[in-house]
């Protein structure tokens, strides 16, 4: 069976294991969904991600970040950038999420960014993913 969205499938992984309050889980790996997992660690989202050899591409598995009461730190994390509707953003167009509290996963000519690092950087690219 062949997946059209494969960060899609990713993102809705990850919301479904914090739903379930699951300590980590598995996706696909490719160079978006690394680059998304990078971005989502170093903003504090998740603790860490590692490839895991399966004998063809490999599989990223993801461990999931909760607060000290156990409280979400992923509240929604929503594809915006489709395969049927590619989302592109100016870098003074990018959304802010919560006021800044969030962040916009963009995919930018220097590989995926949050909003904040396309900000310092003064690039824009395409909007996959809004985390609050």
């Amino acid at each position: 069976m062949s997946q059209q969205d494969l960060t899609a499938d990713m993102l809705t992984r990850i919301r479904n294991a914090v739903r379930n309050r699951e300590t980590s889980v598995r996706c696909l790996n490719n160079r978006l969904n690394r680059g998304v997992a990078k971005v989502l660690t170093d903003e504090g989202y998740i603790n860490a991600f590692e490839i895991v050899d399966n004998g063809r591409e490999g599989v990223l598995r993801v461990d999931l970040k909760y607060g000290p009461r156990g409280e979400d730190v992923i509240r929604t994390i929503d594809r915006v950038s489709k395969p049927g509707c590619r989302v592109y953003k100016k870098v003074d167009e990018l959304p802010r999420p919560l006021q800044g509290l969030g962040i916009a996963v963009v995919s930018t000519s220097k590989g995926v960014l949050s909003d904040r690092r396309c900000r310092e950087q003064k690039v824009g690219g395409e909007l996959v993913a809004i985390v609050s």
